[in-house]
């Protein structure tokens, strides 16, 4: 009795390791039929938005791009090309791409796949380049990547369709960002300048914003700051750009600014967009521009708080960042250099180098302002030996910037021996009594009042909506439920790019 349950056990146990032997190929056979399906889903939202020229059915398809990048195989290009595509040139053009991709390209059996007979609208053809570029530059087949960016700009140039501008702005992206994948950045800069004139001639603001972003990004890559400072002044960005956009070309006009040494400005675009990011998801973005920010702060003369640093997303990058704020803070110029020296590489890996390197000033103003209110006479010499300057005159002539700069309250005090002069500190006045409070308050409005127009003017309503009779119960929970699906995939995939 003991032996036949054991045979029966072990029985058991051989099917359940069979079944989950084969188990992997079915999920992966059934995850790639679900893909295609969705893919078709969105092809019927893309035509029905040409049918009612409705961009908002184009604009839930370009949201679920990630989605569908993550989900998207070789197989499922293949089945899709021959589904999109009638035998000829175009499908045996972009077969040529998807065969440079690994993995098995085969049919799936139980999936119904009727073959083409008409060439797709220019819509959907350019849509489905798009993906295989994405699936091109995820296994990072450059070579092929960059061919199939310019076919795919090749047949975005050719058309003037209104109904093709939101998937031509995704287009213009992944052009830029296979270019500087390949190291050839320079090479498209003429081309997104006539994009740009064609954009805004044709009032195509989603295509405006997003090569306006790819040409800042363009001239920061070679340190260009005067070139990059003349497109934002002789361009208008649109206010209808996305929250993604606006997070991006805030960031960079941060850049801009703080590399114009005009801080405030750059620290008020920088603060604007981590707000704008999504704060749930695009980590990498937030600390990109958190590392700024808090250059930007000591730049400002400010201290960053404590908590910025201890952010669980941002601690560990944000540490040589940390120790430059101490070194800072306590104005310590050997602990500045030393950080300056062991984080040299990865500051200028992060485009911050400049800016740091300005840093020192500071350091030596907070040093002197430290000394100020810690001694009432002080020699130029033990100024010299508590900022290991060279010579007393160079601490004469930093104490004597520093009283103008208004850093400090003191006066030098002149003999007729240099050598026997001295720092005198007057007496600390209340802060309360003079206008700074005031002036603190007016910028904390301002930035608040700013916020809140910025907001009004990202708000969005669906187009026409107020010509449209009283919709039914039944089309209003309809809608209610594609609002929710629109949000939760919003909340999901709104960091792509970043």
């Amino acid at each position: 009795m003991g032996g036949s349950a054991n045979q029966v056990i072990n029985d058991i146990e051989m099917e359940n390791s069979e079944a989950i032997a084969e188990n992997p190929e079915e999920i992966k056979k059934e995850r790639d039929i679900t893909t295609i399906l969705e893919i078709r889903e969105h092809i019927r939202q893309i035509e029905k938005a040409i049918v009612s020229k409705e961009s908002r059915f184009i604009l839930r398809v370009i949201r679920s791009l990630p989605s569908t990048r993550r989900k998207t195989s070789s197989i499922v290009l293949k089945n899709m090309a021959v589904y999109i595509y009638p035998s000829g040139a175009d499908r045996d053009c972009v077969l040529g791409f998807i065969s440079s991709l690994p993995g098995e390209v085969q049919e799936l059996e139980g999936l119904k796949n009727r073959a083409a007979t008409k060439a797709p609208v220019p819509e959907v053809d350019a849509y489905f380049y798009l993906i295989v570029l994405l699936k091109l530059i995820d296994e990072r087949i450059l070579d092929q990547a960059s061919k199939c960016s310019e076919l795919l700009m090749n047949k975005i140039l050719h058309q003037n369709r209104r109904t093709l501008d939101l998937i031509a702005a995704k287009s213009y992206f992944y052009r830029s960002y296979v270019a500087e994948l390949s190291n050839d950045l320079e090479s498209i800069r003429g081309f997104l300048h006539a994009r740009l004139r064609t954009a805004t001639l044709r009032n195509d603001f989603e295509g405006q914003a997003v090569i306006i972003n790819c040409l800042l990004r363009n001239y920061l890559h070679y340190s260009l700051y005067d070139q990059a400072d003349k497109l934002v002044k002789k361009s208008v960005y649109p206010d209808t750009a996305g929250n993604n956009e606006w997070a991006r070309f805030l960031y960079y006009l941060g850049r801009i600014k703080a590399a114009k040494l005009e801080y405030s400005v750059a620290h008020k675009h920088l603060v604007q967009a981590l707000r704008k990011a999504p704060q749930a998801t695009a980590v990498g973005f937030r600390q990109t521009v958190q590392k700024v920010i808090i250059v930007v702060e000591l730049l400002l003369g400010n201290i960053p708080e404590r908590q910025v640093f201890r952010q669980p997303a941002l601690r560990k990058s944000l540490a040589p960042y940390f120790q430059l704020t101490q070194a800072v803070r306590m104005g310590n110029l050997q602990r500045f250099g030393e950080v300056v020296e062991n984080f040299g590489p990865q500051f200028q890996q992060d485009h911050t180098y400049t800016l740091i390197i300005r840093l020192r000033h500071n350091v030596i103003k907070t040093a002197i302002r430290s000394i100020g209110l810690s001694y009432s006479r002080i020699s130029p010499q033990d100024i010299a030996k508590r900022l290991m300057l060279d010579s007393a005159e160079d601490a004469e002539f930093i104490v004597a910037k520093a009283i103008r700069d208004g850093v400090i309250e003191a006066v030098i005090e002149a003999t007729s021996d240099p050598a026997k002069g001295c720092m005198r500190s007057k007496e600390s006045t209340d802060v309360y009594s003079t206008r700074e409070p005031q002036l603190a308050f007016h910028e904390r409005i301002s930035f608040c009042l700013d916020l809140h127009n910025q907001s009004v003017k990202a708000m969005r309503y669906p187009p026409k909506s107020y010509g449209k009779d009283l919709e039914s119960a039944e089309e209003r929970r309809e809608r209610e439920q594609q609002d929710l699906e629109l949000a939760k995939e919003m909340a999901e995939d709104d960091d792509d790019g970043f």
